[in-house]
């Protein structure tokens, strides 16, 4: 059972799925259930990826043409938006603030704390969220459901990434850091829990997209995961809770782009 309880832990602290009450005592908290959680952050994308896929879905139903994929491609990001309360796309106006901001490893870190948002930010959402839009968009007018399948998988895949930033990296948020908990490398133990996680998005997208846009995804993710990893590294020595969700974001972006090209 204490694997239902790191996952429910993942889904309180991710998402705004209120765990609360009884079960909430019953899941309960420590630092070390928390890093023990980080195995199932996929998992939570499971769930994101579900309401954004049904949203989607539904969407595309009922708004015709080239505009209503595009509106429901905005709907669909609208839905998980919220529903994660804007936890990554938080971490990704951040990081491109702190690292656009500062070529000074220090000041980055704490340009990276403030709660403001600056242009590199603000410029960095507006094109996250309008290319995400543009991609969903293209997928719904190659397939319907299959785009709704790439929106589920990509939000549990996307969230299989940072895993891999938290264990080639050290921790350097900070003492108050809300992803201190996590501080620590991820075991493989966690690693294994989310590749169980994670097979299932991979087969999903085998049957619903063309064999080259999949593996053209799995390249892409790859490369992204990578060089992100680099630049941490290079810039700032380490990762923070930031860049764990600016990594979610631009490898949702890496999926969407690579099934999104045309292979025909």
């Amino acid at each position: 059972m204490s694997g239902v309880r790191h996952f429910l832990l993942a889904l309180q602290f991710f998402t705004r799925i209120p765990v609360t009450g009884a079960l909430a005592q019953w899941v309960g908290y420590s630092p070390a259930m928390l890093r023990e959680s980080a195995g199932h952050f996929p998992g939570v994308g499971w769930v994101v990826g579900a309401v954004g896929a049904a949203v989607f879905g539904l969407a595309l139903v009922l708004l015709p043409g080239e505009a209503g994929a595009l509106a429901a491609a905005l709907l669909c990001i609208v839905a998980t938006v919220w529903l994660t309360g804007a936890f990554h796309e938080d971490g990704l106006a951040d990081v491109a603030d702190g690292l656009g901001g500062s070529r000074e490893r220090l000041r980055a870190l704490e340009i990276m704390k403030d709660s403001r948002v600056g242009a590199f930010g603000a410029i960095a959402l507006v094109l996250a969220i309008g290319l995400k839009a543009a991609l969903l968009a293209v997928l719904a007018g190659q397939d319907e459901l299959g785009a709704a399948a790439a929106v589920l998988a990509a939000h549990v895949l996307a969230r299989f990434a940072p895993l891999f930033v938290m264990r080639a990296l050290p921790y350097v948020g900070g003492e108050a850091g809300k992803s201190k908990p996590l501080a620590d490398a991820v075991s493989a133990g966690s690693l294994a829990v989310a590749a169980a996680w994670s097979l299932p998005a991979v087969l999903l997208l085998w049957t619903t997209q063309p064999l080259a846009n999949v593996l053209a995804a799995g390249v892409l993710l790859a490369a992204a995961t990578g060089w992100l990893i680099h630049r941490f590294r290079s810039r700032l020595a380490g990762f923070t809770g930031d860049c764990l969700g600016a990594t979610q974001q631009v490898c949702e972006l890496a999926i969407y782009l690579a099934l999104a090209v045309r292979t025909t």
